[in-house]
């Protein structure tokens, strides 16, 4: 057993030991608020939303006073509100607008849907924050068992955006992995993979080729990133090195840590690549922060971050909130951790040590624990379908896309819906990517199946309103080649599960233009 490994899962067991404490949620939660607003009161928006106030209420006043002077004072932001007002004068260099001094680094993000990219500041306090939680992340593996010592020694690669980031009028700006990537510990680089000179690469296809040429020299045991990407690495070096499995060339690859989107409809056409099972860990990690992490084996869900710069707030997914198109209401109703339920749909707001306050970050969860703060994310505010009633989430979809893989022994890489009228009502247009063979009118009837069997508000409606199921069957190279002319082709970047509006055209036209 080699020294170091032994040494580090014997001090990641211990650590567990010692954080298996009762977790209390709320008190964490309002130990989190008191730093994030004493750091930030002197700022310009903690002077504007009078953050001296609610210090003195989070620290002397009752239970709740602090909660309910928050909401009173300082108003919900989306993207373009926080940008317009505050991190616009960030970008141009301004010091003390939303968090304390100069911020030097801005995340581009622009999720699954809009075209433009949004500017999402990382802070000195964000960027250790996410560090923080990354080992934190790493520690949680202590409670695998079936992990031996020696995986600690092997090689971490991390699949992400290029960490030579673009300059620009006094900051830098660029994937967030790739923000992250290069400022990883000294002590950590000598695990690092792909390193430092292929890191800094900007063309993806180019990455992946360096990579897919350096793999047979490393000795690989844990991989992060995207599912859809990670797949497709593999199965480029499965190719380049003419063997049938990832493990013919890393035979100690024994965890995949992944996130941005659920791993359920990729896990069919992933495992076939491994020789054997290996343990799968979900994150959380949006531009905006790093929310959630698969805490210990068989956890149904991932346990928000607590304590380490991030306050949640909660506002029910509901129709009382939120309109048909997904768009927020006025003054809606928001909840703090210990008033949420089990079960229940919540649109996620974060305040960060970033500068973000009552941000809508745009994502769906549902608690699945709440004594451990344990989540699910199930979608995001405006990617669901309710034409006519149906309330068809993200996680609907995922679902069946999962079960239908399975029945029939296909990988299905990628997926998409469209929503649109049928004559003077409705109907749901799939595009599903795969490279197996299946019946389009087969697999439509039973996509279908499913979710009636998953959703009652679908199945209601399938009898009434909406009135046709159409699927069209792509190859999986088909949604690349869109995501690559968008200029989205990278490890942080996802195909819309939910095409709307003039999302649905764009994706017609360019279908229409490569037939």
């Amino acid at each position: 057993m080699a020294l170091l490994g032994s040494m580090l899962k014997n001090g990641i067991r211990l650590t567990n030991a010692v954080r298996l404490r009762k977790l209390n949620a709320h008190r964490q939660q309002r130990k989190s608020f008191r730093k994030l607003i004493g750091k930030a009161r002197f700022t310009e928006f903690g002077k504007t939303y009078r953050f001296e106030e609610l210090l003195s209420a989070a620290e002397f006043g009752t239970e709740r006073e602090y909660y309910e002077k928050f909401k009173q004072y300082v108003p919900i932001h989306d993207y373009n509100t926080m940008f317009d007002r505050w991190w616009k004068r960030s970008l141009a260099g301004e010091r003390d607008i939303a968090w304390p001094g100069r911020v030097k680094y801005f995340a581009l993000s622009s999720g699954t849907s809009e075209a433009a990219s949004k500017y999402i500041p990382v802070t000195k306090a964000m960027s250790k924050a996410i560090q923080r939680t990354g080992v934190r992340q790493i520690l949680t593996l202590g409670r695998y068992q079936n992990l031996p010592s020696t995986l600690y020694e092997k090689g971490y690669l991390m699949l992400g955006g290029s960490t030579q980031l673009n300059a620009r009028e006094g900051h830098y700006e660029g994937d967030l992995s790739g923000i992250t990537a290069s400022k990883i510990p000294f002590w950590f680089e000598r695990f690092y993979k792909p390193g430092k000179e292929i890191a800094q690469e900007r063309d993806w296809a180019l990455k992946l080729d360096e990579i897919t040429e350096q793999a047979g020299d490393w000795d690989i045991g844990y991989v992060v990133g995207v599912p859809a990407w990670i797949q497709l690495l593999m199965e480029k070096i499965i190719a380049r090195y003419k063997v049938k499995t990832i493990h013919d060339v890393w035979p100690n690859l024994m965890v995949f840590c992944h996130g941005g989107v659920s791993f359920e409809p990729y896990r069919q056409g992933f495992e076939k690549l491994l020789a054997h099972p290996i343990t799968y860990i979900e994150t959380y990690l949006a531009s905006e922060g790093f929310i959630a992490y698969q805490s210990h084996p068989n956890a149904e869900g991932m346990q928000l971050v607590l304590n380490n710069g991030l306050f949640f707030e909660f506002i029910p997914f509901n129709e009382h909130n939120f309109s048909s198109d997904g768009d927020l209401i006025d003054k809606p109703e928001t909840l703090m951790i210990d008033d949420v339920e089990e079960g229940k749909e919540y649109a996620l707001l974060l305040s960060t040590c970033s500068g973000a306050w009552r941000y809508l970050i745009g994502d769906t969860i549902r608690f699945v624990s709440k004594r451990k703060a344990e989540i699910v994310i199930t979608g995001r505010t405006k990617h669901f379908l309710s034409l006519c009633g149906e309330h068809l989430s993200v996680d609907n979809m995922n679902k069946a896309i999962e079960m239908v893989s399975e029945e029939l022994g296909i990988s299905i890489r990628e997926f998409t819906v469209a929503g649109v009228t049928h004559d003077t009502l409705f109907a749901h247009h799939w595009y599903v990517g795969t490279d197996d063979a299946v019946d389009a009118t087969d697999l439509r009837n039973r996509i279908d199946a499913r979710l009636v069997e998953l959703n009652d508000d679908y199945a209601v409606e399938r009898k009434h309103a909406l009135r046709e199921i159409t699927v069209t069957v792509l190859p999986a190279a088909t949604f690349y080649r869109w995501m690559e002319a968008r200029g989205k082709l990278g490890g942080q970047n996802k195909f819309p599960r939910v095409l709307k509006k003039g999302l649905i055209a764009e994706w017609e036209t360019f279908l229409a233009a490569i037939k």
